[in-house]
């Protein structure tokens, strides 16, 4: 019964997500790509504690795998952000 109850909350999570995601404005969007990295780093700091405590070689070689996601996750979030930010920097040299 336990994997239905956390089913039904990564579900629940992911709509939720998906409905404020969806209404953020175009104007927001850098600020949030920013704090969600915050999150992909719990993310990959939460799939390593889970590789700590796999036991099977299975157990292991899923969790390997997630933390190699997450680390991919959250290197990329950071690599985004910065191109986003490079859009707002003045592209000629100043005058003054």
């Amino acid at each position: 019964m336990d994997g239905f109850l956390y089913l039904y909350v990564f579900i629940l999570a992911a709509f939720t997500g998906y409905e404020i995601i969806g209404r953020v404005p175009v104007i927001l969007h850098t600020p949030l790509m920013s704090g969600s990295n915050f999150v992909h780093g719990i993310v990959l700091v939460g799939a390593i504690v889970v590789l700590g405590h796999a036991d099977s070689t299975l157990e292991k070689v899923i969790g390997f795998i997630a933390v190699v996601l997450g680390a991919g996750n959250a290197a990329g979030g950071y690599v985004v952000t910065e191109r986003m930010l490079e859009m707002f920097k003045p592209s000629g040299p100043r005058e003054g």
